[in-house]
């Protein structure tokens, strides 16, 4: 028997007040894309915003439904819009906020485990790191340099091909 110890390194500033300008504006634009978010049933407000290499932002909320399977959340919004108005575009930085009206949104929150494996295909499928922000309304925000931190034993479509 063999034992891996998986784990990663991320950073965590304390403000708002203490990122660079770009991912300061980022955040800015996913705290404020919470309020687009349709979420009646949860309270529970995400949006996230890609920052692609082009220059352009892209912004995705979650959007609930009654029946709760047939919902989506902020993160793959963002890739779907990502993929089908900037086909080929690169998504530099990912910042993903939400706004809860049932407590508190004063932490990081990470993304789900669907969006997890999604923003992974993703971050694969453009060969370059998509580098995340989390981060709440106020307080700390982590910064995670590339996706597949956040599921190292992701399936792949290397996976479909191994016997």
């Amino acid at each position: 028997m063999n034992k891996v110890l998986a784990q990663f390194e991320y950073e965590v500033y304390e403000s708002f007040n203490e990122l660079s300008a770009a991912d300061k504006q980022l955040v800015t634009v996913a705290r404020n894309a919470t309020a687009n978010a349709y979420a009646p049933y949860s309270n529970f407000n995400v949006a996230a915003a890609a920052l692609l290499t082009n220059g352009q932002i892209v912004e995705g909320t979650n959007q609930e439904n009654a029946s709760f399977p047939v919902g989506i959340c902020a993160e793959r919004v963002v890739l779907a819009a990502v993929a089908s108005q900037f086909p080929g575009t690169v998504i530099d930085t990912m910042a993903i906020s939400y706004n809860n009206h049932h407590g508190t949104s004063s932490k990081p929150i990470s993304p789900c485990g669907m969006c997890r494996q999604a923003l992974t295909e993703f971050e694969n499928r453009q060969h370059q790191p998509i580098r995340v922000i989390l981060t709440g309304m106020q307080g700390s925000i982590y910064i995670i340099k590339e996706v597949k931190q956040l599921l190292p034993l992701h399936f792949s479509s290397s996976d479909l091909k191994e016997g």
